[in-house]
């Protein structure tokens, strides 16, 4: 672990991983485990939320007992493959706010071009926690951490399941105060930008469209 990036070597995200990556893993069972996973990367992304206490009282008395304080967090969903993320989030933190960044590759220039932005309002006041399962070149995570900085966002940290060397530096260079919290780093890019050894696209598998 780094300043800039958390490795989650916890043993039953390693786990789940592994059984991911294998290509013999049914888009049922894959979009199962990336659900699964994703709540046990939330509990590590969200280590240090605001707490406060409220008073309370239990069956045998009254005590001053740990709450979360402050705005509700925003989820922020790098669509497509970025819902599967979210969905598992969702399960362990309900009441959070959820926003949507959708993005593709222009084929001729490679750079992401914006086709969809809705997030909730006042992200300066609320973690705001972009999910997007692959952080490969970076180029469409560092356009996604944009569009939120634009939009108000100051506190914004990234979760995704697997990064490659290169992803993570151009994050770093383009947005070193947005921290990033990751199951795996791989290798490297192959020469289509693919995270090598990785686990193929993370959206296509989930979603059963190749």
């Amino acid at each position: 672990m780094t300043d800039h990036v958390t490795h989650v070597t916890h043993p039953l995200v390693q786990h789940k991983l592994t059984l991911m990556r294998q290509m013999t893993t049914s888009t049922a069972e894959f979009r199962q485990l990336l659900r699964e996973i994703s709540q046990l990367l939330a509990y590590e992304v969200t280590r240090d939320l605001n707490v406060t206490t409220r008073r309370i009282s239990t069956p045998i008395q009254e005590m001053d007992a740990p709450v979360l304080d402050g705005r509700k967090l925003a989820l922020v969903s790098i669509l497509r493959a970025g819902n599967g993320l979210l969905d598992g989030m969702l399960d362990l933190i309900p009441s959070a706010r959820v926003g949507f960044v959708g993005l593709y590759r222009d084929e001729e220039t490679l750079e992401p071009v914006q086709y969809y932005f809705k997030v909730p309002d006042r992200l300066d006041e609320r973690l705001v926690i972009a999910v997007d399962p692959m952080l490969a070149t970076g180029n469409s995570s560092v356009a996604a951490i944009d569009l939120l900085k634009q939009a108000g966002a100051t506190n914004i940290q990234f979760m995704c399941l697997l990064a490659a060397p290169e992803g993570i530096e151009r994050m770093r260079e383009a947005h070193p105060d947005v921290p990033i919290v990751t199951a795996a780093i791989d290798e490297k890019l192959n020469e289509n930008g693919y995270i090598v050894p990785g686990l193929g696209d993370a959206g296509d598998r989930m979603f059963g469209t190749k």
